[in-house]
């Protein structure tokens, strides 16, 4: 199970990622009247020009925490900075040897750990610093702490400030940290959900059970209860689950995004349906489709994504030995 729910979480990310890349920051109004219409499958251009199946910043900067974790055995934080520094000055962990699409809060925390190589500084704390940047990378932080709870016995809280450190290196604000808790604690959900020898339970249960444990963590410090609000429209997810097209966002705001990757997975039924309703809502769509991927691979698995998407993802093979170097450390 270790090294299936690595290669899962890791290629959901990659693939959602580069399915979004060649339609991002188009608003969905204008990819539905593309003359090709909305997306259909893995597609080539976009603002960046790339080939098909090129990942962006979302999958670089996961994979590079990834080679962190499988180097030390560990998380190091100032390791995991290290390589976020190789990713932006000299093109590691990229498909064609430069790095490309990185956002602003991500950039100015690098730049400031290359100055200073201080983890407790490097990371933005200002309200404004609540993009989905941190969210975009934390799978495999997720991954790592899941194993080491379920071997260890640690506590949430232990769990939780890992995940906060790690996210925190760049979006260092309690509302990020509180979206990437709450995107562990659905993982967590998930990769328990699956492996039950019973029927396996529907997506939806397990995402209900994942936030519902993840607001219940939060909820035990009444100084959360004010971030917390922001999370409001996920308390009930039935009514969250029917809400139109129109009442989602999918801007770069962390909040906006992690609804909108709720919203996909609640209202579909496999990968390739998440995906694609994911990627064709618009606007930050590379991001949206590497969070919601992510989860969705974790449930439908592996095999759950298109073939045809796998077959032209960049560097696939090297993505796919580092998910089984991964499954192996933590076994």
């Amino acid at each position: 199970m270790e090294k299936k729910i690595w290669l899962d979480g890791m290629m959901g990310v990659v693939v959602g990622d580069a399915l979004g890349v060649p339609v991002q920051f188009m608003r969905r109004e204008e990819i539905r009247n593309r003359v090709q219409g909305p997306v259909q499958g893995m597609e080539a251009g976009g603002v960046y020009d790339m080939p098909e199946g090129t990942w962006s910043d979302d999958s670089s900067m996961a994979i590079a925490t990834m080679a962190s974790m499988i180097e030390k055995g560990r998380v190091d934080l100032g390791d995991i900075m290290m390589q976020f520094v190789k990713w932006e000055f000299e093109g590691e962990y990229t498909p064609f040897g430069e790095a490309f699409d990185e956002g602003n809060t991500c950039s100015k925390a690098i730049y400031r750990f290359a100055k200073y190589l201080d983890v407790t500084t490097c990371g933005c704390t200002g309200e404004r610093s609540n993009g989905n940047g941190a969210l975009m990378r934390i799978m495999p932080a997720c991954l790592y702490y899941y194993e080491r709870q379920k071997k260890l016995g640690m506590t949430d809280q232990e769990v939780t400030d890992g995940i906060h450190k790690i996210g925190g290196l760049t979006h260092n604000h309690l509302r990020s940290n509180m979206c990437c808790g709450i995107y562990y604690f659905c993982v967590k959900s998930i990769i328990d959900g699956i492996t039950n020898e019973e029927e396996k339970p529907e997506l939806a249960e397990l995402l209900k059970a994942g936030i519902e444990a993840g607001l219940a963590y939060y909820r035990q410090d009444i100084e959360n209860l004010t971030e917390l609000a922001n999370l409001g429209r996920l308390f009930d997810l039935d009514a969250f689950k029917n809400l139109s097209e129109t009442e989602i966002k999918t801007t770069g705001y962390v909040i906006d995004t992690i609804e909108a990757v709720f919203w996909c997975l609640l209202t579909t039924n496999s990968y390739k349906e998440c995906l694609l309703k994911a990627v064709n809502l618009g606007d930050d769509t590379d991001t949206v489709g590497a969070i919601a991927g992510g989860l969705a691979a974790l449930y439908y698995g592996y095999d759950g994504i298109p073939a045809e998407w796998l077959a032209v993802i960049r560097r696939r093979d090297w993505i796919e030995e580092m998910c089984a170097r991964a499954g192996e450390f933590v076994s």
